[in-house]
């Protein structure tokens, strides 16, 4: 499949880009359902994306630099240079929690309350994005003699991209479930940060484009710093027997 959709103007507008865009605006209109369910106010979900989305772009490319710099400080002409790739998903997740607090701050809503109406949304944004790593045959696995193996360079690799997708569609389907059931404010936006930490851990490790730390995995233990930082904010949480 030809990465490139069409072209306006000679510029090539890429398919990786169409699916992201799609994953927001599902998402948006996921939240904006879920917003005036929880009795907040009706553009809180369009206001929050205009600052928030830009801010996940910037930041998911800021993560991406960080941990790639042997080859940015060589090629710094290269580092605004999003339309190569190089966007990085926990990145994205930490400057959008970032600006989430402070948008709640300004707008004086409870950012547990808001983080729980996002939480489905941005994990449905994370499964349609991950077919983008399918058109541009990236973050694959290795070699693999599975049936459901895809073929990468004549070599049949791990389809990873499609192992978190679908486990993120299930978290997404468990989220909405769980939303009306929910102990406490923030506890489905924490068990989203625990099931998409978890599978990422495991579907990293197959990965072979995997950003590095030394000889470790980045997206691996950021994974299992979330997941211990979630657990003990729930245990706390139900400790304190917390109500919604």
């Amino acid at each position: 499949m030809n990465p490139t959709a069409f072209k306006v103007f000679g510029v090539e507008v890429a398919w990786y880009g169409i699916l992201i865009s799609l994953g927001i605006l599902f998402g948006i209109v996921v939240a904006t359902h879920r917003a005036k369910k929880e009795g907040l106010y009706a553009d809180v979900i369009v206001d929050l994306a205009l600052v928030a989305v830009p801010a996940a772009i910037i930041g998911a490319r800021i993560y991406y630099v960080m941990f790639s710099w042997d080859f940015y400080k060589q090629n710094p002409n290269e580092i605004f240079n999003v339309r190569q790739g190089g966007l990085a998903i926990h990145g994205a997740i930490i400057a959008g929690i970032l600006v989430g607090y402070l948008f709640c701050r300004h707008k004086k809503i409870g950012f547990w309350t808001l983080a729980d109406v996002c939480a489905p949304s941005i994990i449905l944004g994370q499964a349609i994005g991950r077919w983008g790593n399918f058109v541009n045959r990236e973050a694959h696995g290795g070699p693999t003699n599975l049936p459901w193996g895809i073929e990468v360079n004549n070599i049949k690799v791990h389809p990873t991209f499609l192992y978190e997708s679908l486990w993120n569609f299930m978290v997404f389907a468990f989220l909405l479930y769980y939303s009306d059931k929910k102990k406490y404010n923030g506890q489905v936006f924490i068990f989203y940060i625990i099931l998409y930490s978890l599978a990422r851990y495991f579907i990293e490790g197959l990965r072979t484009d995997s950003l590095m730390l030394g000889p470790l995995r980045v997206a691996q233990l950021v994974s299992i710093i979330s997941i211990i930082g979630a657990v003990i904010i729930d245990l706390a949480a139900r400790k304190r027997g917390d109500r919604v």
